[in-house]
């Protein structure tokens, strides 16, 4: 490929590794390095919308999804009661692209890591990048290990507190706290619980969404001042206290809290980068450049579009200059209004705004989100 032969992925997470399947398919040599030695994913299940499918389908992994995932047309917003409201129509996006669902994060990470390796990417784990110098044909890269290597370009997916971001933009704002943690409970799925249920009106914002046929994972967004920890052995308690006042399904699921329970707390938070988010032969994606909060549930679809759009512009050359210019262009407002809408969302959560409020800032972002990437 004239202009763009060679490229390193930093990072092995969704975004990296669907940047790296993708530029496999273009016919470019990827170098895929991860700072973890185990290549570990940490979290519990995640939702995906109708246009996360549609990239899923895009990458070629839409298939290996559905088969351990869970999907649903639909999601049923209800009261504090339990009682239903009202349901907001998820349209579907293509053939075979169901409207919304969820996933596992480990199951999720298995398809992408395994379609990886086979698409020939290299990939090597434990190791970081420690410098890099753009030079007028290249970017020369030395990594942590004491190895160096030369690319046509660098693709900086490594996260919330990428180090490649600080070392391209070391005066980027850093990740700020949101106002708010999320919790999540991963338990089996309920039969009456076929798709997304979002519990809205109350003290916190709670949903349940099935992650795969027998599985299913409830989440809470709660508003802080301030970050806060809690002991592991206290989870349980504290999610209780939580969910006090709340009856229907989610009275049965607090009453059945435990030590045991498999609840993930962590305080949210999110960052954008103002265009552009490239510098010389290096390019951020993904959580890196455009890290969100879940209410939109579209940081992994965000990730794997970059990916895709990334691969995309570099396929058509004839500069990796303007194929970055090309993915900026594609890329910017999309991801400003999935990160500044979840922040808005999320405000009005802390604020107690009516139902009909969050309702409808959700429509609208849902509506722009199924516009083509």
């Amino acid at each position: 490929m004239a202009g763009v032969n060679k490229v390193l992925v930093v990072g092995g997470g969704i975004a990296g590794m669907s940047a790296a399947i993708s530029l496999r398919k273009v016919g470019v040599e990827v170098d895929l390095i991860d700072a973890d030695p185990q290549w570990r994913v940490y979290g519990a299940g995640i939702t995906i919308t109708g246009p996360t499918l549609r990239a899923f389908q895009h990458l070629g992994v839409l298939d290996d999804v559905l088969d351990v995932g869970a999907t649903a047309d639909g999601l049923k917003v209800c009261s504090v009661s339990g009682q239903m409201l009202s349901e907001i129509v998820t349209p579907r996006l293509g053939p075979g692209i169901p409207g919304a669902g969820g996933i596992l994060r480990p199951a999720l990470h298995r398809i992408l890591s395994s379609r990886t390796q086979d698409s020939g990417v290299s990939v090597r784990l434990g190791v970081s990048v420690n410098h890099l110098l753009d030079g007028v044909n290249d970017i020369a890269v030395r990594f942590t290990d004491g190895s160096s290597d030369r690319y046509d370009a660098v693709i900086g997916a490594d996260g919330v507190f990428s180090t490649v971001r600080a070392q391209v933009f070391p005066d980027a704002p850093k990740p700020a706290f949101t106002g708010q943690a999320c919790w999540r409970l991963m338990m089996p799925r309920l039969p009456s619980v076929d798709k997304r249920h979002f519990f809205l009106g109350g003290s916190v914002k709670i949903g349940l969404n099935p992650v795969s046929p027998t599985e299913m994972y409830m989440f809470l967004l709660q508003g802080m001042t301030e970050r806060q920890r809690f002991p592991d052995d206290m989870l349980h308690v504290e999610l209780a206290r939580l969910m006090a006042g709340y009856g229907g399904i989610l009275a049965d699921v607090r009453d059945q809290l435990s030590p045991d329970s498999r609840i993930v707390y962590r305080p949210l938070e999110a960052v954008l980068l103002k265009d552009p988010w490239y510098r010389g032969r290096t390019l951020l994606i993904g959580d890196a450049a455009h890290a969100t909060t879940p209410q939109l549930a579209s940081g992994a679809g965000l990730a794997v579009e970059d990916g895709l759009v990334i691969a995309e512009e570099l396929g058509r050359g004839p500069t990796v200059q303007a194929a970055f210019e090309r993915f900026m262009h594609r890329r910017y407002e999309r991801c400003r209004m999935v990160v500044e809408n979840s922040l808005r969302l999320g405000a009005l959560e802390v604020e107690g705004a009516s139902v009909d409020a969050q309702r409808g800032l959700l429509e609208e972002s849902l509506e722009t989100l199924a516009e083509a990437i």
